[in-house]
């Protein structure tokens, strides 16, 4: 089976309830498990204390109206192993959105370290409350190493980005990182772990643009970025980034967090082939953004129509990085957040 026509099957697997282990076979699935265990091992158990919590205010006396995201997912989207809250991604996404729309910006993280794809639901209804603009997740790096099946996992996304986006809510997904960089796994599971993230990422691509998101790839977060410098990009158990590698990360969200938000500079809004964007069917995309870190896919429109003889078209982006925003703390002043923030902190 091709790559194309694995990615294909991988979502259609997830939409039908389908197994989706025959994409790796069971005797590597079995490898996968005891291998995943050793190295759940080696990292070991999560810290007691919680990262810093980036909920709050950022952009102090900007103009409004305001903008509210919500950030779901894991410890990745947490910012699990730095010590302060500027070093968060959250904290430094949105201040970077903040100066760079102009905006005040309020953030409210929903993420838990640990989490996986199944823990969206909770996550997404603790979210709606607060009626956020955009949606940023970062999920799947704890499906692969609990060798949750690709197709489940892929479903649950799908299943959260439909909800967010009935709600009126913009939708960005970081992929499923590249784990067969990962130090604490050891061949044949990196190998494995290579895999199995590469073929989540192209399914949750593709099944995010068909519900009406967007998607950005991460394996320059812990691709050859992080391999050149693992003792700077990566925290203490050689798993989670470090401070540095958060700003990494925050810096391939930030131009596309923009971009759902419409909130692009006239030179951005369309695609430039001379960077290699253009309007490709949903499956090409998806691999070609698998193998190249940091870009971003959405849906888009060719003669009117979303729908191609290959399927759906997107449109394919390698946004510009803007320099490193400095993460500020937040403002946590409650009294100036709206009814439905208020309503959820304290539910909470």
């Amino acid at each position: 089976m091709g790559k194309a026509a694995a990615a294909r099957k991988l979502a259609s697997a997830a939409a039908f309830g389908g197994g989706g282990v025959s994409a790796l076979g069971a005797a590597l699935y079995g490898v996968m498990r005891v291998e995943a265990s050793l190295a759940r091992k080696t990292i070991g158990e999560p810290r007691d204390e919680p990262p810093p919590d980036a909920t709050g205010w950022y952009g102090r006396g900007r103009p409004g109206p305001a903008i509210k995201m919500a950030l779901l997912g894991d410890s990745s989207a947490a910012g699990y192993g730095v010590e302060r809250v500027e070093e968060t991604p959250g904290a430094l996404l949105a201040s970077g959105v903040a100066e760079r729309a102009d905006r005040r910006v309020y953030l409210r993280s929903f993420a838990v370290v640990g989490a996986m794809s199944s823990d969206l639901a909770e996550q997404i209804s603790r979210a709606l409350p607060i009626e956020p603009d955009i949606a940023v997740i970062l999920i799947g790096a704890n499906d692969v190493t609990h060798t949750v099946l690709p197709s489940h996992s892929v479903r649950h996304l799908a299943e959260g980005v439909r909800r967010l986006r009935e709600a009126g809510v913009a939708v960005l997904v970081g992929t499923c990182p590249d784990l067969g960089t990962l130090k604490p796994i050891a061949p044949p599971l990196k190998q494995v772990a290579r895999a199995w993230s590469r073929r989540l990422a192209a399914g949750q691509t593709i099944a995010v643009v068909e519900e009406g998101g967007r998607t950005v790839s991460l394996g320059s977060i812990l691709g050859p970025e992080f391999a050149a410098a693992p003792a700077l990009l990566f925290g203490p158990d050689q798993f989670h980034p470090s401070s540095h590698g958060y700003r990494s990360l925050a810096s391939v969200l930030l131009p596309s967090a923009l971009a759902a938000l419409g909130l692009l500079e006239p030179d951005e809004i369309e695609p430039e082939p001379y960077r290699g964007e253009g309007v490709l069917p949903i499956t090409a995309a998806a691999l070609q953004a698998v193998n190249t870190p940091g870009t971003e896919l959405g849906g888009t429109e060719v003669g009117g129509n979303r729908l191609g003889v290959r399927g759906l078209w997107v449109e394919l982006r390698h946004r510009r990085r803007h320099p490193s925003t400095d993460g500020t703390a937040p403002e946590a002043d409650e009294e100036q957040q709206p009814g439905p923030e208020r309503a959820a902190a304290s539910e909470a």
